[in-house]
């Protein structure tokens, strides 16, 4: 059987964007999940969620994994400006109303967060409950910092076992949690095979919107749009080493309402893998409410 369906469908702009379409084991009537990934991420972030969540033995439900345009097999856009949370946030209404959901649960990992605070202020009827990883209305300098240098300096791997290694290599401080397997699923998520070479699977102009940053400046905040978000219940995971994301902001979160629930991924950095055996059980008793 296969594990999941590749769907496409044009944003408003004619651009196509991708989707996978995990089915339920069985249909048990419950609310799908749409994974949002994060900045320079793609539908494979999300697979092995995918799988526990729809082949769940008790409540399985349907999982939509999302690339952004510019992602995975989502067209490149002419236009770098368009690679923005605003557009990708209207690209998600677009695709979710074509597939007919009005209702969904949402796991958003950073970038995918982001748009959850946009979407509760546009479209707040189609989130009935999200799971934000590692992300916040607030984020701090030296994580984004961190993640343009790591995207504007990555070496090209000869293969997948040295993808995984260069991970290993470059994340293993802030990942000690991850196993062999979890590093060689990582470099299969991250790089796809292009003429022969094996490339982050991301225009990669994406890349330099980040170099137009200017980090002396305090990056602005989404804490208006939390408030709207946080009307939904909300669980909230934090890497224990995110540099991105800090305890700070996660502790005025759950101060802020009782819809806020939080766990701490241990030996995780920016972002944490849901599916980690550290990590899901928590998200599986959150999805279970619903």
């Amino acid at each position: 059987m296969n594990e999941f369906e590749s769907r496409f469908f044009p944003a408003e702009d004619g651009l196509m964007l991708h989707a996978r379409d995990y089915a339920a084991k069985s249909d048990t009537g419950r609310l799908p999940l749409v994974c949002l990934p994060g900045l320079s991420r793609n539908v494979r972030d999300f697979h092995q969620l995918a799988l526990l969540v729809a082949q769940d033995p008790v409540a399985p439900r349907r999982v939509i994994a999302f690339d952004y345009r510019g992602r995975g097999l989502s067209g490149y856009d002419e236009t770098a400006a368009n690679y923005n949370v605003a557009i990708e946030c209207r690209d998600v209404i677009t695709v979710c109303t074509a597939l007919g959901l009005e209702h969904c649960l949402f796991a958003g990992t950073s970038r995918g967060g982001l748009i959850l605070h946009v979407m509760a202020a546009v479209k707040p009827d189609l989130i009935a409950v999200a799971i934000l990883n590692d992300i916040g209305p607030e984020i701090e300098v030296d994580g984004l910092r961190e993640i343009r240098d790591y995207l504007s300096g990555r070496s090209v791997p000869e293969n997948r076992d040295a993808a995984a290694h260069l991970l290993r290599d470059i994340h293993s401080a802030s990942f000690p949690a991850l196993s062999p397997a979890d590093w060689r699923d990582m470099a299969e998520a991250i790089y796809a095979e292009k003429e022969g070479q094996l490339v982050p699977d991301y225009d990669p102009k994406l890349a330099d919107q980040l170099q137009a940053i200017d980090f002396s400046k305090p990056l602005p905040t989404l804490w208006p749009q939390f408030e709207l978000l946080a009307k939904k219940p909300l669980l909230v995971v934090r890497g224990e080493h995110s540099r991105l994301f800090t305890e700070k902001t996660l502790a005025r979160m759950a101060a802020q309402a009782a819809t806020v629930k939080t766990v701490v991924a241990p030996g995780q950095g920016h972002a944490p893998l849901l599916h980690h055996a550290s990590v899901f059980p928590s998200v599986h008793a959150f999805l279970a409410g619903f």
